[in-house]
């Protein structure tokens, strides 16, 4: 117990030493400090300066004055900015600096006198040492020195340019991307306060942000391009064959024309494409593909009545199909590659039956149908007509659901493929036209379809009755064959029927003197048909003659060029039976114009009418 007690006491004893001495140091700094600043009364301390200019022992106005005796940088003092090989030099005072020597001064008086106790002797230490610089008190007027980056970012500054690929005439001209530049003036400034805060020469570094433009470099596609229009494109068809259309050549001129460049977002990468205008190569195409194209056909055939098969008498031909869009593919592709014979991309078309096909599969077994019109009177020419428009039909086959269009057939009805002038009806007038006869044909099929029970489609009388069509086999007027006729003026007027079979129709068209038999041949399925006629009704007689002058007619000269006929209408109703049951009934309704004779005479021709009736012309319907 009496150690611990001892020990206790020596404790005590050190720690007052301690205290003591820690106050007694405290005391020493108080009175040293005290008595240093008492030494440098309203002077600053030993070693202070601003921006290197001693200020020691000075007043702070004795140092504002040497300061602002001494420091001449925001006058004399020089800022670089440099960009490349342009470069710009300003004074601070330019810039916007302004240096306050009396707030300077205070700064160095104050330094060593604030900042706590420990910190002042520090600082006070330091001083007398080493030296301490303080800062010098500028104001920076930051709009001065904004307005002057500004002039260098007018000069600095440019807008980013894409790459681009041009044509004048067949040349093409590319153009090199550039860097978009642009001056950070906020960046700048703070370096720029850095550079002045410490008043010293020196080179700011202007903050620069470049942007790239999305092509830089267009030069490869510029070459494609010149590759394009190094030379002339030949197109061809494949395994062009004499007597096939084309070859077709595009030259550079027309090239250059329909070049395209255009500039596409791959995977986000910008690229640039050069290459034919698609729509400009498409509409060339298109025009082409018309006379690329040919249909298939099929085999013609005729019907052997004694074996009861059916025999080749044309051959059927592949047809062949242009791929527009494939081929615009083609022709661009091998354009970029350097080459200029292109063949065309084209597919075939198989015919639907070939010459080898027999009766059996095709369903052709007998004669179905069979109807025959008379033209007795007929001029030469409206009988070449009749045999010229129905060739076309001879061993013609029409397919199952199948609707058939006349017109489609009968092709263009013009000298060049054998047709001849003769009379037709046209803008309500019997006038001279190509073709005139047609009509004989189209009403023969019109009653062949008729009586064999197919469906019609498309039927268009004609505008007046014509006594051809209502000839019978002894060259007399039947009046109940009104209402069955049909008139062809392709592509606006057609005449249309639907094989509704499931076997298909072999046509066949015979001219025999002054009549036309048109045969259907196929499988019966059972049809039987019977028909009613109202006959003429409501029957009107023809309209006055029309009498006309015709400069190239002699005088008293009379020419009758159409005939009269009367008005009247007609209704023909048809049942189509199968196997004793009513498949479908249909009416054909028919208005006949009343129709006037028409007489032209040569000028100077005094009585007209009367010069006609001499000649028994253009008589009057109650003559």
């Amino acid at each position: 117990m009496e150690r611990l007690g001892s020990h206790r006491n020596l404790f005590k004893q050190i720690l007052a030493i301690l205290i003591s001495g820690f106050v007694l140091f405290l005391a020493v700094i108080l009175v040293w400090m005290m008595g240093y600043q008492l030494a440098y009364a309203g002077r600053i301390f030993p070693g202070v300066s601003v921006a290197g200019v001693d200020l020691s022992s000075l007043s702070p106005n004795d140092a504002a004055l040497k300061l602002s005796q001494t420091l001449s940088y925001p006058i004399t003092g020089k800022v670089l900015f440099r960009d490349a090989d342009k470069i710009w030099v300003a004074s601070p005072a330019e810039l916007g600096m302004v240096f306050d020597p009396t707030a300077s001064a205070l700064a160095a008086y104050s330094h060593g006198r604030e900042d706590g106790l420990f910190t002042a002797l520090a600082n006070q230490i330091n001083a007398g040492g080493l030296g301490s610089d303080v800062a010098p008190v500028v104001i920076f007027d930051q709009r001065v020195a904004y307005s002057y980056l500004q002039n260098i970012a007018a000069q600095v500054d440019q807008s980013v340019v894409e790459a681009s690929l041009r044509l004048e005439g067949t040349n093409v001209v590319s153009e090199p991307g550039r860097l978009g530049r642009s001056l950070n003036l906020d960046a700048t400034l703070i370096y720029l306060g850095a550079r002045l805060q410490s008043f010293r020469d020196g080179e700011v570094p202007l903050v620069i942000q470049e942007t790239s433009p999305k092509l830089m470099d267009v030069s490869s596609q510029a070459e494609a391009a010149r590759r394009i229009l190094s030379q002339p494109l030949t197109i061809t068809l494949p395994n062009y064959r004499e007597g096939d259309p084309g070859p077709w050549t595009f030259d550079i001129p027309v090239l250059a024309n329909m070049l395209a460049v255009t500039v596409v977002e791959n995977g986000g990468v910008t690229e640039m494409q050069v290459g034919l205008n698609p729509d400009a190569l498409r509409a060339s195409l298109n025009d082409l593909k018309v006379l690329a194209d040919r249909p298939s056909a099929n085999a013609r055939f005729l019907f052997n009545n004694e074996t009861g098969l059916i025999e080749p008498i044309q051959a059927s031909a592949i047809g062949r199909v242009m791929d527009v869009e494939a081929s615009i593919v083609v022709i661009n592709a091998s354009l970029l590659r350097g080459e200029h014979s292109v063949v065309l991309s084209v597919s075939e078309q198989q015919p639907a039956v070939a010459d080898t096909a027999n009766g059996a599969e095709l369903g052709i077994t007998q004669l179905v149908a069979e109807q025959t019109t008379y033209f007795y009177g007929s001029s030469t020419a409206r009988i070449q007509n009749i045999v010229a428009g129905a060739a076309p039909y001879h061993g013609l086959l029409v397919a199952p659901g199948e609707t058939f269009s006349m017109g489609s057939v009968l092709g263009d009805v013009s000298l060049d493929n054998g047709f001849a002038e003769a009379l037709i009806i046209y803008g309500g007038r019997t006038i001279k036209g190509v073709g005139g006869g047609v009509c004989q044909v189209s009403t023969t099929l019109f009653r062949t379809v008729f009586y064999a029970g197919f469906p019609v489609v498309e039927r268009n009388p004609h505008a007046y009755r014509v006594s051809y069509y209502e000839k019978t086999a002894s060259g007399a007027i039947n009046p109940n064959l009104a209402g069955l006729d049909a008139t062809v003026y392709f592509p606006l007027v057609d005449f249309k029927f639907l094989n509704d079979s499931p076997y298909w129709l072999l046509m066949e068209t015979y001219v025999d003197g002054n009549s036309l038999t048109w045969k259907l041949y196929s499988t019966p399925d059972g049809r039987s048909v019977t028909s009613e006629t109202t006959g003429p009704i409501n029957v009107v007689p023809p309209l006055p003659p029309i009498f006309e002058e015709n400069p190239e007619l002699k005088a008293e000269q009379i020419k009758q060029v159409d005939y009269p006929a009367q008005g009247a209408d007609v209704t023909v109703t048809r049942t189509v039976w199968r196997n004793g049951q009513i498949y479908f009934t249909d009416q054909f309704q028919t208005y006949y114009q009343p129709w006037a004779a028409v007489c032209e005479y040569g000028p100077g021709t005094e009585d007209p009418e009367r010069a006609a009736k001499k000649k028994e012309l253009c008589l009057s319907p109650n003559t």
